[in-house]
This record gives C-alpha cells, sequence and structure tokens, in this order.
C-alpha cells in the first residue's frame, strides 16, 4: 500500500519533469491570417487574443530554431488570403528553422477549397513536408491583381468624376473615370503580376525540387486534385490531420530527456487546444505523454522565451519598434469602426519624438504597412522620421505587405529602407479631384443653393464641376506636391532628377524592382531590419521592444504636452471620421492623396 501511494504522489512529479525536460513540437495555424501588431487599447486587444501577430510568429520561429528542446515545427495552411510580404517573412523564418537541422511539416486540408490558392501554396512550399487531405486540393492556378471599374456605372448614376493626377500612372482616378485599363494602368499591372509571378514560381521550384518551368506548366493546369498534386511532386503525402500528427510525434517517441538543457522556464507551458477532434483509427493523444512529445503553439513559445528581455535591471539600451498601419490621417491613431487601423500622423510623430528622447532606445525599426493617405500627414511623419535621424538615433524601415505613396513618403528619410521582395511600394505620385453630382441630384429632384463670400468659395462642392480659375488652383495643388514628393525621394535617397523619374510618375513596384530603382537597400523582413538598426547603434545583440508601451495606470494619466511620451496613445476604438475613411479606401480623392489606387488582394 505504501509503494503504491509513493507511485502515486511521484506520478505528477514525473510528468512535470516530462514537461520541462521533453521535446517540444512547435505549433503554427494559420487560418486566422496574421496582424501586423495586436491592437493597443483594451477592447481590442481582448477581440484580438486569438490572431497572430506576425512579429510572435517568426521570432519564435526563430528562436526555436536554437531551442535544443524544440524538435519540429508543423504548421496549418488553407487557401484564405494571406498578405504577399508577410508570407515571404514566414518562409524566411522557416527557412532558418530548416537550416538548423530540424523537421518543418504543412498540412492542409485544401490549399482553396474551388477557390485560388497560389499565395498558401507558395507558403507551404517553404516547409521540407507538405500533407493534404485525400479531399483536398491544390489551387495553384497563378497570381492575379484585378481592378473594378465603375465608370460606366457611374455615368449612368449621373455622376462624373473631375479631378487630376501627377502623372500617367498615378491611376487611382480611373476606377471611377474608366471602364478598362489604360495603356499605363495595363502596363504597371502587367509588370507586378510578372513579377509577383516569378517569385511564386521561383520559390515553388526551390522548395519542391522542381524547375520553375515546370511550376508554370503545372499552375497553368490547376487547380490540381489531390492524386494529381501527388503525382506531380507538388505534395508528399495525402494524408488527414491525426495521421499527419501521429506520425510527427512518433518521431521522438522515448526521447522525453531530450534537450533537457535547456534553462529557458517560458518553454514550460503546453498549449491548450492543439487537438481539434480529429477522427481515423490511428491513435490521438492530447497531450504529449505517451509520445515523448508536446505540442506548443509558436506564439505562447514566443512570449514565454521572451520573458527574460523583460525582466528589470537590464542595461546598455535597446532597439524600439514602432509600427504604423493603416490609411494616414492627421491627427490620432485608432482603430475604426469598419475594420483596421487608421495611421493618425501625431500618434506616430509623438512615438518617434519619444524615441529620440529616450536614452534607453539606440535606434528606431520603423515598421510600416499603408497605402497612404494625406499628404500633409505624411510630411509630419517623414519630418519626425529625419528629426530622430538627426538626433543620433539611427532609423531603419521595414516595409510589410505595402508601403506606398504615403507610405513611401513617411520613410524615405530613413537610415535603410528594408523591404520584401513581395512588398508593394513606390507609387510616387499624387491625385485629387471629386465626385460631381449634378446629374444625379437633378434625376432625384435636389436643388442645392449657397452664397459665397468667394470665387472658389464651393469648388469642393460635389454639386458642381471646376471653373477654370478653380483648375488652374487643382492643377497647381498637384504640381506642388508633385515635386515636393519627388524632390525630397531625389535628396533622401541621393538619386538625380532622372533616376527619381523612371521610378515615379505613380508607378507601384514590388520590392525586387523598388530595390532595382534605388528606392530600397536591402530585400528582407523585420529580422535583416533588426541586424541594420544593430550594426548602425553598435549594439550586438540589442533586443527589440515595442515602443512605446504604456501600463494600465499610464493610460490613465493625461499627457503633461505634446513632448510627453504619454502623447503616443496606442489606437482606440473610433466613430468620427469612419465616413471619411471608407471613401479613401473606395478612391474616392480628399484634399492631395498619397494613396495607392486599391487594397489589392493577391491570391
Amino acid at each position: 500500500m505504501t509503494m503504491v501511494l509513493s507511485v502515486k504522489l511521484l506520478d505528477p512529479v514525473s510528468r512535470l519533469q516530462q514537461r520541462r525536460s521533453g521535446p517540444l513540437i512547435l505549433e503554427l495555424d494559420l487560418t486566422e491570417g496574421l496582424a501586423e501588431e495586436a491592437p493597443a487599447d483594451p477592447v481590442g486587444q481582448l477581440m484580438a487574443k486569438r490572431h497572430q501577430q506576425l512579429r510572435d510568429v517568426v521570432e519564435g520561429v526563430r528562436r526555436g530554431a536554437h531551442d535544443p528542446r524544440v524538435k519540429a515545427l508543423v504548421a496549418r495552411i488553407d487557401g484564405r488570403p494571406l498578405g504577399f510580404a508577410k508570407v515571404q517573412e514566414v518562409r524566411a523564418a522557416v527557412a532558418a528553422f530548416r537550416a538548423a537541422g530540424k523537421d518543418t511539416v504543412a498540412w492542409s486540408e485544401s490549399f482553396g477549397d474551388f477557390g485560388p490558392g497560389t499565395v498558401s501554396y507558395y507558403l507551404a512550399t517553404a516547409f521540407a513536408e507538405v500533407n493534404l487531405l485525400p479531399t483536398g486540393s491544390v489551387g495553384l492556378t497563378g497570381v492575379s491583381v484585378g481592378t473594378t471599374f465603375l465608370g460606366d456605372a457611374v455615368e449612368r448614376l449621373g455622376v462624373r468624376f473631375e479631378g487630376g493626377a501627377r502623372h500617367e500612372y498615378k491611376n487611382a482616378p480611373d476606377k471611377f473615370t474608366e471602364s478598362g485599363y489604360t495603356e499605363p494602368h495595363r502596363e504597371i499591372t502587367e509588370r507586378l503580376v510578372a513579377s509577383l509571378s516569378d517569385q511564386v514560381a521561383e520559390g515553388i521550384a526551390e522548395g519542391r525540387g522542381l524547375t520553375a518551368e515546370r511550376v508554370r506548366e503545372l499552375t497553368d493546369r490547376g487547380p490540381l486534385l489531390a492524386a494529381e498534386a501527388l503525382e506531380a511532386g507538388l505534395v508528399d503525402r495525402l494524408a488527414y490531420r491525426d495521421e499527419v500528427y501521429a506520425e510527427l510525434r512518433g518521431r521522438y517517441a522515448g526521447s522525453a530527456g531530450a534537450g533537457a538543457g535547456s534553462s529557458d522556464a517560458a518553454t514550460r507551458e503546453e498549449s491548450a487546444g492543439s487537438g481539434d477532434g480529429a477522427t481515423g483509427s490511428a491513435p490521438q493523444p492530447a497531450r504529449g505523454g505517451e509520445n515523448g512529445a508536446r505540442l506548443l503553439y509558436v506564439g505562447r513559445y514566443r512570449h514565454r522565451t521572451a520573458a527574460s528581455e523583460r525582466m528589470p535591471g537590464r542595461t546598455g539600451g535597446y532597439i524600439a519598434l514602432i509600427t504604423a498601419t493603416g490609411i494616414i490621417t492627421s491627427g490620432r491613431s485608432r482603430r475604426s469602426a469598419l475594420g483596421g487601423e487608421t495611421m493618425g500622423a501625431d500618434t506616430v510623430a509623438a512615438a518617434l519624438r519619444a524615441a529620440r528622447g529616450d536614452r534607453s532606445v539606440r535606434a528606431v525599426v520603423f515598421r510600416v504597412d499603408s497605402r497612404g493617405g494625406s499628404a500633409v500627414a505624411s510630411d509630419v511623419v517623414r519630418r519626425e522620421v529625419a528629426l530622430t535621424r538627426q538626433a543620433g538615433t539611427p532609423v531603419v524601415a521595414s516595409l510589410g505587405d505595402v508601403a506606398g505613396s504615403g507610405g513611401y513618403h513617411i520613410v524615405m528619410e530613413a537610415d535603410a529602407i528594408v523591404a520584401r521582395p513581395g512588398t508593394l511600394t513606390g507609387s510616387i505620385g499624387v491625385y485629387a479631384g471629386k465626385p460631381v453630382l449634378t446629374g444625379l441630384l437633378e434625376r432625384l429632384g435636389v436643388n442645392s443653393e449657397s452664397v459665397d463670400g468667394g470665387a472658389h468659395a464651393t469648388m469642393f462642392g460635389p454639386d458642381r464641376g471646376f471653373s477654370d480659375s478653380e483648375w488652374e488652383r487643382v492643377n497647381a495643388l498637384l504640381d506642388a506636391t508633385y515635386a515636393d514628393f519627388t524632390g525630397k525621394v531625389a535628396r533622401a535617397r541621393g538619386l538625380s532628377d532622372e533616376q527619381v523619374d523612371a521610378v515615379a510618375r505613380g508607378r507601384i513596384l514590388t520590392g525586387r524592382d523598388a530595390h532595382a530603382g534605388g528606392l530600397v537597400d536591402d530585400l528582407g523582413g523585420l529580422p535583416a531590419a533588426v541586424r541594420l538598426a544593430r550594426e548602425k547603434a553598435d549594439l550586438p545583440g540589442g533586443r527589440l521592444r515595442s515602443f512605446p508601451v504604456r501600463g494600465p495606470w499610464e493610460r490613465l494619466v493625461p499627457a503633461e504636452s505634446s513632448e510627453d511620451r504619454a502623447q503616443a496613445p496606442q489606437s482606440a476604438l473610433g466613430l468620427s471620421g469612419d465616413l471619411a475613411e471608407l471613401a479613401a479606401r473606395a478612391g474616392v480623392p480628399g484634399s492631395a492623396p498619397l494613396l495607392m489606387p486599391d487594397a489589392w488582394e493577391i491570391r
């Protein structure tokens, strides 16, 4: 009896020891997409609890590559859209994990279920093994970038668009004025598709041991049934989730003591909800006891291994990560009721001021994902980047999925600009104008009158077109804004007027083409930007920390002045201005905007 009691008492201790010393399999679920950053307001954080952040995934996978307890990475991928540059960030992290000699396994129910799945399959091919359900398919159908033209529709409604752009490749107004592609619009779109298609074909070919030509042949045959994909070498195995997990965990059965030398307490917690109720005859233990391998979500792993970074007493400074996402506006950042983030110039500018005034901040990594917005707001942020650099705090810009027009304007003064080959950037140009609703209002029987105190008092109103003198003012605004934009690019990037003209005039470029044109210094992701920041700050191994981080109490205390760190509040939910934001997303111009034409979804 005493022996039995002793065994019962010691059993939990034994299991705890196994959890501390047993091998880990990192788990990644990409079916809900990836966010650039977590919302900073409490409500947003609560709502986004289940959404993964790109930084958590990339850093977690890279940390796992150097952790002796971590043996493998398994990822679930489906056909839902993911940002192209984000996909390339994850692919690079997986490549580093593989280079460390560790197993990488991807599985999918279907890469596009009766739909496109090119980008998601491109991501999967970064893994050494690709598994697919027997009933699934590989929607490898090629890259497509589409634009909806409303010119004929708005004309039938009695609406017309009046405005202008600088120059021919700044095609945002085309969706309201044209019924199809103009030649310049088609030219840059074809170049984008060609560049992205080359990157996809090259990546899949490398991952699957095929030639790029063979990948293009298979793409033209797509989508492929599961058996066809297996025969073509696009997948390694047709299997269900339980079979994939049982086989992977079985590789480490009996290796509970492996990697016991790791002292990181952050890896000692299990991932909740790792199972999904899979069916089938193969045994599927919920946790890692019997098979000797334990599952842990990458995000959970990253947060716990990063705990030591937040320990007090560390000296020597750190690298500040300032993230700016969404359409650029004046005022403060906010989380729109329509969904997504709005980048407020006041918020981002205050963060940059606080960073250069903080002696612990040795360099700034400025992470941007934006297709632009207000020209004035963009210039406010650009100025703060320049001042931060001049104050002796290096700034390295890291471009996300999109950093075009105003999104490029705000980073041009950085010490270095890093982009993924698939980042959409450039779009150096400007457009302005307004919809004229005269015909529609007449049909509805609506009459508008005003008493004006000046010749141009109602020039931006929608009830009439521009007069000749008003057109002169619109063109003066466009010319001045474009000249200012291109002149600053030339000075900041050390380019001649001819070189700027070759990449400007509204052209949208991939990161690969922007690098060739001198707009980007390096092709890489956030890790590459951090390495550059460390070099420029002479801070090898310097920690990367989100900035500014404010505690609950700090959120309640108002800022003392515009120089106070509390003046850089994180975004909050806001309802005001949502109609203006909706118009900007649709492409309706405001006052001289630096905005890319469409929120393209590349699949």
